[in-house]
């Protein structure tokens, strides 16, 4: 069972939490949650991942698939607060670059931050 809930209060900012097994049983449901609850404001996907129990590789196509299309349509998508034993998937399969992975929201909050101190010196 997967459940998945959204908040998007922050715009251009969403968070998606994922809680229980990402898996083939239950990977459709999260790809068509993606497709008719995130809207195209969206520029910032924050995947928080600390209740998520298990992935499978169909979990992960999901995952790849929502990261394309958030790029294809000049947005991001970052994973955070992973399980530890999803974070070890995510590193066996490389299923994310790890300037998309970080331990908290907070970490991801600096190093966004830090981001935009950088362009805005430029």
């Amino acid at each position: 069972m997967l459940e998945i809930s959204i908040d998007e209060t922050q715009l251009p900012t969403a968070r998606i939490d994922l809680s229980g097994s990402l898996d083939t049983s239950t990977a459709a449901d999260l790809e068509q949650f993606f497709a008719s609850s995130v809207s195209e404001d969206v520029k910032v996907l924050v995947m928080s991942m600390e209740a998520l129990t298990f992935i499978s590789s169909e979990g992960l196509r999901v995952l790849a698939k929502i990261r394309k299309t958030m790029r294809n349509h000049g947005g991001a998508t970052y994973f955070v607060n992973l399980s530890r034993q999803v974070q070890k998937v995510f590193e066996i399969v490389r299923a994310a670059p790890l300037n998309e992975i970080f331990t908290s929201t907070t970490e991801l909050d600096a190093y966004l931050a830090d981001m935009q101190r950088k362009v805005a010196e430029e």
